[in-house]
């Protein structure tokens, strides 16, 4: 008969060391939240803008706020990081890079390039 360790009463999440694959694919479903949570707010302020003059610079005080700035920012490394991941698992899909080497490499790929993507085209535009 084996021995089996006695099962943890209850999950400690500061001790779970998460692959870097599992990262990328939570970041993916965060993004993808967020870029729905928020598409409201954007329908809204788009609405607000084409209504009148008046609405229109309200609707460009908001964007020029210290928050309305960090949510666009948040929302922009949204986009690139969803797109970036997405781009990732449409390869997989059809058998592209699915070998662990070229596997891991896409996930940090995808982690560390879309932030500085995301800045890159604050900068642009």
């Amino acid at each position: 008969m084996m021995k089996t360790k006695p099962r943890p009463i209850h999950l400690d999440l500061r001790r779970i060391r998460m692959p870097i694959n599992s990262i990328t694919s939570i970041a993916h479903r965060i993004s993808g939240v967020l870029i729905f949570l928020l598409m409201p707010a954007g329908i809204f302020l788009l609405d607000l803008s084409l209504m009148s003059p008046e609405g229109f610079a309200t609707a460009v005080g908001v964007f020029n706020s210290f928050c309305g700035k960090a949510v666009l920012l948040l929302l922009l490394w949204a986009f690139v990081h969803h797109l970036l991941a997405g781009l990732r698992c449409i390869s997989i899909d059809v058998d592209l890079g699915v070998d662990k080497p070229v596997f891991l490499k896409t996930a940090r790929i995808v982690l560390l390039a879309a932030f500085p993507i995301a800045l890159l085209i604050w900068v642009v535009l």
